[in-house]
Protein backbone atom coordinates (compact mmCIF):
# COMPACT_ATOMS: atom_id res chain seq x y z
CA UNK A 1 0.00 0.00 0.00
CA UNK A 2 1.39 3.45 -1.15
CA UNK A 3 0.22 6.04 1.10
CA UNK A 4 1.13 9.63 0.23
CA UNK A 5 0.50 12.71 2.11
CA UNK A 6 -1.86 13.67 0.01
CA UNK A 7 -3.85 11.22 1.13
CA UNK A 8 -3.53 11.40 4.67
CA UNK A 9 -4.74 15.14 4.58
CA UNK A 10 -7.80 13.78 2.54
CA UNK A 11 -8.32 11.92 5.09
CA UNK A 12 -8.37 14.33 8.01
CA UNK A 13 -10.36 17.16 5.66
CA UNK A 14 -13.16 15.10 4.84
CA UNK A 15 -13.39 14.13 8.57
CA UNK A 16 -13.23 17.38 9.43
CA UNK A 17 -15.52 18.42 6.86
CA UNK A 18 -17.91 16.22 7.00
CA UNK A 19 -18.35 15.60 3.47
CA UNK A 20 -16.37 15.58 -0.09
CA UNK A 21 -17.96 18.67 -1.46
CA UNK A 22 -17.24 21.17 1.43
CA UNK A 23 -13.55 18.89 2.03
CA UNK A 24 -12.62 19.81 -2.00
CA UNK A 25 -13.49 23.38 -1.40
CA UNK A 26 -10.88 23.10 1.68
CA UNK A 27 -8.23 21.22 -0.99
CA UNK A 28 -8.56 23.75 -3.32
CA UNK A 29 -9.65 20.43 -5.74
CA UNK A 30 -12.81 19.13 -7.64
CA UNK A 31 -15.25 16.97 -5.75
CA UNK A 32 -14.46 14.39 -8.77
CA UNK A 33 -10.72 14.21 -8.55
CA UNK A 34 -11.38 14.07 -4.18
CA UNK A 35 -13.22 11.17 -5.04
CA UNK A 36 -11.32 9.30 -7.26
CA UNK A 37 -7.90 10.04 -5.01
CA UNK A 38 -10.52 8.60 -2.18
CA UNK A 39 -11.69 5.68 -4.52
CA UNK A 40 -7.68 4.74 -5.50
CA UNK A 41 -6.93 4.74 -2.02
CA UNK A 42 -9.13 2.20 -0.80
CA UNK A 43 -8.85 0.27 -3.60
CA UNK A 44 -5.13 -0.17 -2.34
CA UNK A 45 -6.16 -0.76 0.67
CA UNK A 46 -8.49 -3.14 0.28
CA UNK A 47 -11.26 -2.03 2.14
CA UNK A 48 -13.64 0.92 2.32
CA UNK A 49 -12.53 4.01 4.18
CA UNK A 50 -15.82 5.37 4.76
CA UNK A 51 -19.15 4.59 5.90
CA UNK A 52 -20.75 5.72 2.58
CA UNK A 53 -24.41 5.08 3.79
CA UNK A 54 -23.90 7.87 7.44
CA UNK A 55 -24.69 11.48 7.16
CA UNK A 56 -22.67 13.43 7.66
CA UNK A 57 -20.34 10.96 5.87
CA UNK A 58 -18.01 9.06 8.46
CA UNK A 59 -14.75 7.09 8.91
CA UNK A 60 -14.58 3.71 8.74
CA UNK A 61 -12.71 1.39 11.39
CA UNK A 62 -10.04 1.66 8.86
CA UNK A 63 -10.45 5.63 8.11
CA UNK A 64 -9.67 5.84 11.90
CA UNK A 65 -6.32 4.29 11.69
CA UNK A 66 -5.61 6.52 8.64
CA UNK A 67 -6.77 9.61 10.58
CA UNK A 68 -5.02 8.61 13.61
CA UNK A 69 -1.78 8.31 11.56
CA UNK A 70 -2.48 12.21 9.34
CA UNK A 71 -2.90 13.58 13.20
CA UNK A 72 0.19 12.27 14.14
CA UNK A 73 2.52 12.54 11.11
CA UNK A 74 1.11 16.05 9.38
CA UNK A 75 2.05 18.01 12.17
CA UNK A 76 5.26 17.11 12.32
CA UNK A 77 5.83 18.08 8.04
CA UNK A 78 4.59 21.35 8.70
CA UNK A 79 7.04 21.72 11.62
CA UNK A 80 9.85 20.92 9.16
CA UNK A 81 8.16 23.14 6.20
CA UNK A 82 8.03 25.95 8.55
CA UNK A 83 11.65 25.49 9.59
CA UNK A 84 13.32 24.87 5.76
CA UNK A 85 11.20 27.90 5.02
CA UNK A 86 12.88 29.65 8.10
CA UNK A 87 16.37 28.41 6.76
CA UNK A 88 15.41 30.07 3.21
CA UNK A 89 14.44 33.21 4.53
CA UNK A 90 17.58 33.10 7.17
CA UNK A 91 14.97 33.70 10.12
CA UNK A 92 16.31 30.44 12.08
CA UNK A 93 19.75 28.14 11.39
CA UNK A 94 22.09 27.08 13.35
CA UNK A 95 25.12 29.13 15.32
CA UNK A 96 27.36 26.47 17.13
CA UNK A 97 30.42 28.44 18.20
CA UNK A 98 33.84 27.65 18.86
CA UNK A 99 36.23 30.01 21.06
CA UNK A 100 39.88 30.47 21.00
CA UNK A 101 39.97 33.11 23.58
CA UNK A 102 39.48 31.94 27.13
CA UNK A 103 38.51 35.61 28.10
CA UNK A 104 36.14 35.98 25.31
CA UNK A 105 33.21 34.81 27.62
CA UNK A 106 33.38 38.22 29.19
CA UNK A 107 32.15 40.23 26.14
CA UNK A 108 30.73 37.34 24.14
CA UNK A 109 27.51 36.65 26.57
CA UNK A 110 26.30 40.16 26.65
CA UNK A 111 26.36 39.77 22.85
CA UNK A 112 24.71 36.41 22.75
CA UNK A 113 22.14 38.00 25.27
CA UNK A 114 20.93 40.50 22.69
CA UNK A 115 21.47 37.93 19.70
CA UNK A 116 18.88 35.32 20.99
CA UNK A 117 15.95 38.37 21.50
CA UNK A 118 16.39 39.18 17.49
CA UNK A 119 16.97 35.68 16.17
CA UNK A 120 14.96 33.45 19.24
CA UNK A 121 14.62 30.49 16.07
CA UNK A 122 18.42 30.09 15.88
CA UNK A 123 20.45 27.26 17.84
CA UNK A 124 23.44 28.44 19.81
CA UNK A 125 26.22 26.61 21.74
CA UNK A 126 29.18 27.85 22.54
CA UNK A 127 32.22 25.17 22.42
CA UNK A 128 35.46 25.99 24.10
CA UNK A 129 37.70 25.86 20.88
CA UNK A 130 41.00 25.05 23.16
CA UNK A 131 40.04 21.22 23.76
CA UNK A 132 40.25 20.96 19.95
CA UNK A 133 41.02 21.82 15.95
CA UNK A 134 38.62 24.43 15.94
CA UNK A 135 39.29 25.84 12.50
CA UNK A 136 39.44 22.36 11.06
CA UNK A 137 35.62 21.92 12.79
CA UNK A 138 34.44 25.10 10.86
CA UNK A 139 35.56 23.48 7.57
CA UNK A 140 34.11 20.03 8.44
CA UNK A 141 30.88 22.13 9.50
CA UNK A 142 30.97 20.73 13.14
CA UNK A 143 31.03 24.56 14.51
CA UNK A 144 29.60 27.49 11.91
CA UNK A 145 32.17 30.16 13.53
CA UNK A 146 35.50 30.24 15.27
CA UNK A 147 36.51 33.36 17.52
CA UNK A 148 40.24 34.12 17.23
CA UNK A 149 42.81 36.58 16.61
CA UNK A 150 45.42 34.44 14.63
CA UNK A 151 43.64 34.68 11.30
CA UNK A 152 44.85 32.22 8.28
CA UNK A 153 44.28 31.40 4.59
CA UNK A 154 42.00 28.58 4.47
CA UNK A 155 40.29 27.43 1.08
CA UNK A 156 36.20 28.46 1.81
CA UNK A 157 36.66 30.48 5.39
CA UNK A 158 36.67 33.59 5.54
CA UNK A 159 38.01 36.11 8.71
CA UNK A 160 36.03 38.79 9.87
CA UNK A 161 37.67 41.34 11.55
CA UNK A 162 35.86 42.32 15.01
CA UNK A 163 37.37 45.17 17.41
CA UNK A 164 41.20 45.61 18.29
CA UNK A 165 42.23 45.47 21.79
CA UNK A 166 45.10 45.93 24.33
CA UNK A 167 46.86 43.04 26.28
CA UNK A 168 47.29 44.95 29.47
CA UNK A 169 49.63 44.20 32.03
CA UNK A 170 48.06 44.04 35.80
CA UNK A 171 49.92 43.65 39.30
CA UNK A 172 48.60 44.45 42.76
CA UNK A 173 49.03 48.20 43.84
CA UNK A 174 52.03 47.28 45.86
CA UNK A 175 54.08 45.98 43.32
CA UNK A 176 57.76 47.57 42.47
CA UNK A 177 56.28 47.64 39.08
CA UNK A 178 53.64 50.09 39.79
CA UNK A 179 56.62 52.84 39.82
CA UNK A 180 57.16 52.17 35.95
CA UNK A 181 55.39 53.76 32.88
CA UNK A 182 55.16 50.35 31.39
CA UNK A 183 56.74 47.09 31.92
CA UNK A 184 59.10 45.51 29.03
CA UNK A 185 60.25 41.49 28.25
CA UNK A 186 63.23 41.80 30.68
CA UNK A 187 60.57 43.01 33.54
CA UNK A 188 59.52 39.62 33.52
CA UNK A 189 62.11 37.34 34.53
CA UNK A 190 61.84 37.53 38.19
CA UNK A 191 57.85 37.41 38.29
CA UNK A 192 55.13 34.83 38.47
CA UNK A 193 53.01 35.01 35.38
CA UNK A 194 49.88 33.84 36.11
CA UNK A 195 47.63 32.67 33.02
CA UNK A 196 44.91 30.70 31.87
CA UNK A 197 45.36 26.90 31.41
CA UNK A 198 46.24 27.74 27.87
CA UNK A 199 49.74 26.88 25.10
CA UNK A 200 51.73 29.38 25.19
CA UNK A 201 50.82 29.98 21.78
CA UNK A 202 47.62 31.34 22.38
CA UNK A 203 48.52 33.62 25.04
CA UNK A 204 49.76 37.21 23.97
CA UNK A 205 52.20 37.93 26.08
CA UNK A 206 54.19 35.23 24.86
CA UNK A 207 53.73 35.33 21.22
CA UNK A 208 54.04 39.64 21.41
CA UNK A 209 56.41 40.49 24.11
CA UNK A 210 58.34 37.49 26.05
CA UNK A 211 59.05 35.05 23.02
CA UNK A 212 60.62 37.77 20.37
CA UNK A 213 62.68 38.71 23.42
CA UNK A 214 63.64 35.34 24.70
CA UNK A 215 62.54 35.94 27.90
CA UNK A 216 61.17 33.25 30.56
CA UNK A 217 59.47 34.42 33.17
CA UNK A 218 60.45 33.06 36.90
CA UNK A 219 57.48 30.81 37.01
CA UNK A 220 54.09 30.15 35.13
CA UNK A 221 50.74 29.27 36.94
CA UNK A 222 47.63 28.17 35.12
CA UNK A 223 44.50 29.89 36.44
CA UNK A 224 40.98 28.50 34.70
CA UNK A 225 39.31 31.82 35.91
CA UNK A 226 39.76 35.38 35.35
CA UNK A 227 38.19 36.58 38.95
CA UNK A 228 40.54 34.06 40.76
CA UNK A 229 43.45 35.25 38.53
CA UNK A 230 43.02 38.79 39.33
CA UNK A 231 42.18 37.57 43.44
CA UNK A 232 46.18 36.21 43.05
CA UNK A 233 46.97 38.89 41.83
CA UNK A 234 45.77 41.44 44.34
CA UNK A 235 47.09 39.24 46.81
CA UNK A 236 50.91 39.94 45.88
CA UNK A 237 50.78 35.75 44.35
CA UNK A 238 51.67 37.21 40.89
CA UNK A 239 51.11 39.33 37.96
CA UNK A 240 48.92 39.17 34.98
CA UNK A 241 48.51 40.27 31.27
CA UNK A 242 44.69 40.51 30.48
CA UNK A 243 42.65 41.68 27.32
CA UNK A 244 41.63 45.08 28.18
CA UNK A 245 38.17 44.14 28.36
CA UNK A 246 38.66 42.33 30.78
CA UNK A 247 40.32 45.09 33.28
CA UNK A 248 37.41 47.68 32.46
CA UNK A 249 36.73 47.88 36.35
CA UNK A 250 40.14 47.18 37.65
CA UNK A 251 41.32 49.93 36.27
CA UNK A 252 39.65 52.18 38.91
CA UNK A 253 40.44 49.99 41.30
CA UNK A 254 42.79 50.72 44.56
CA UNK A 255 44.18 47.11 44.81
CA UNK A 256 45.85 46.99 41.23
CA UNK A 257 47.74 48.97 38.74
CA UNK A 258 47.73 48.45 35.29
CA UNK A 259 50.72 49.40 33.04
CA UNK A 260 50.89 49.03 29.07
CA UNK A 261 53.72 46.15 27.76
CA UNK A 262 56.46 48.09 25.76
CA UNK A 263 56.40 52.21 25.33
CA UNK A 264 54.34 52.16 22.12
CA UNK A 265 51.58 49.42 23.16
CA UNK A 266 50.33 46.01 21.97
CA UNK A 267 47.28 45.85 20.09
CA UNK A 268 45.82 42.93 18.63
CA UNK A 269 42.67 42.00 16.83
CA UNK A 270 39.86 39.58 17.10
CA UNK A 271 38.65 37.91 14.27
CA UNK A 272 35.27 35.97 13.61
CA UNK A 273 35.97 32.97 11.01
CA UNK A 274 32.75 31.88 9.11
CA UNK A 275 32.56 29.25 5.97
CA UNK A 276 32.21 31.93 3.30
CA UNK A 277 28.91 30.96 1.83
CA UNK A 278 27.78 31.63 5.47
CA UNK A 279 28.91 35.22 6.24
CA UNK A 280 26.21 36.90 4.93
CA UNK A 281 23.37 35.09 6.14
CA UNK A 282 21.24 37.63 7.89
CA UNK A 283 21.42 36.33 11.23
CA UNK A 284 25.42 35.80 10.68
CA UNK A 285 25.40 39.38 9.92
CA UNK A 286 23.61 40.95 12.55
CA UNK A 287 26.20 38.69 15.17
CA UNK A 288 28.72 40.01 13.51
CA UNK A 289 27.70 43.26 13.99
CA UNK A 290 27.30 42.76 17.40
CA UNK A 291 30.60 41.19 18.00
CA UNK A 292 31.35 44.57 16.74
CA UNK A 293 29.91 47.00 18.85
CA UNK A 294 28.86 45.49 22.37
CA UNK A 295 32.52 44.73 23.04
CA UNK A 296 33.68 48.12 22.93
CA UNK A 297 31.20 49.25 25.61
CA UNK A 298 33.41 47.23 27.79
CA UNK A 299 36.49 48.42 26.56
CA UNK A 300 35.11 51.86 27.28
CA UNK A 301 34.29 50.50 30.92
CA UNK A 302 30.43 49.76 30.10
CA UNK A 303 29.30 52.93 28.34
Amino acid sequence: MHIEFRHLRTIKAIHDAGGVARAAEQLNITQSALSHQVKGLEDQAGVELFARRSKPLKLSAAGMKLLRLAERILPEIEAVQDEFAGLVSGKSGRLHIAIECHACFEWLFPVLEKFRHAWPDVDVDIRPGLAFGALPALQKETVDLVISSDPEDLPGVGFTPLFDYEPVFVAAANHPLASKPFVEAEDFRNETLITYPVERARLDVFTELLAPARVEPHGVRQVELTAVILLLVASGRGVAVLPDWVLREVRYHSDYITRPLTAQGVTKRLYAATRSEDTTMPYMSHFLRLCRTEPMKLQRGGV
